[in-house]
């Protein structure tokens, strides 16, 4: 089973605060268990919205939004992909 692990946005997040010498550090731990395990596929962090860009696709034409987008309630900070034997 793969699942995707999703990072929520923070304000400090969105303002392109990075976390803390110590979180960052606990992070890296972290992933270096999942990745000795097997389990992570892949982790990426996210750059704010306010660096990207959305594209709508409506049949041949495409539109590009730069962001921020102040209208999403969830914005997206990074994510993990995973692959286990069950979800539990």
């Amino acid at each position: 089973m793969r699942f995707m692990i999703i990072v929520k946005a923070t304000k400090d997040s969105e303002a392109g605060v990075m976390p803390s010498e110590q979180l960052l550090s606990e992070m890296d731990k972290f992933n270096e268990e999942l990745a000795k395990a097997g389990v992570r596929l892949a982790a990426e962090g996210l750059h704010p919205s306010s660096k990207g860009a959305r594209v709508r696709f409506s049949g041949p034409k495409r539109t590009v939004t730069d962001g921020p987008f102040a209208e999403t309630k969830e914005l997206i900070a990074g994510f993990w992909l995973w692959q286990v034997k069950w979800k539990e």
